[in-house]
């Protein structure tokens, strides 16, 4: 049954990042986001992870989406719409789309994870914030310290194309 539920929480996953890509309005597709975010908040429930499931709710169902329907809402989306965003490589994006989601399929055909439960013991669950932390900030520390200064770079990133780009209207 618990296999059921994740092949149905993974397929709508798949089926509304897709439609965050393939749909032509922002408003559509950041909907379509927050669905895929949902599904895998469900995700992580299944695999006994409530803690996870939790802050992706808030983090990225609560605060990412609301960000982008702004951003969505301040833009202005007419004059965007109008100019085409795949001019050229058609043909070619959905060439490599097809490779990657045959990979896929051949990668999880080939793995026994979807049928049992061989690569994982049952007597590690992090169920409590202070196990995933010491965890997180001992085994995984410095992952951590590199997606946090790319998180970094990124913002000053950000607020410098914004600077730039109100110097110039």
């Amino acid at each position: 049954m618990e296999q059921a539920f994740f092949l149905l929480f993974a397929v709508v996953a798949i089926c509304s990042a897709t439609m965050v890509v393939v749909a032509k309005n922002p408003i559509h597709s950041a909907l379509a986001l927050m669905i895929c975010f949902v599904q895998v908040a469900a995700l992580f429930l299944l695999l006994r992870s409530p803690i996870l499931a939790v802050i992706q709710m808030f983090v990225y169902v609560g605060a990412v989406i609301i960000l982008f329907l702004f951003v969505i809402m301040m833009l202005d989306v007419r004059k965007e719409a109008q100019t085409r965003f795949l001019k050229k490589g058609t043909v070619g994006t959905v060439v490599v789309v097809a490779l990657l989601c045959g990979e896929m399929v051949v990668l999880l055909l080939g793995s026994n994870l979807l049928l049992d439960r061989a690569g994982i013991s049952p007597d590690v669950e992090m169920n409590s914030v202070r196990e995933i932390s010491v965890v997180l900030f001992t085994e995984y520390l410095f992952p951590f310290e590199i997606a946090s200064v790319i998180l970094l770079v990124a913002l000053v990133g950000a607020i410098i194309l914004t600077r730039h780009s109100k110097e110039e209207g």
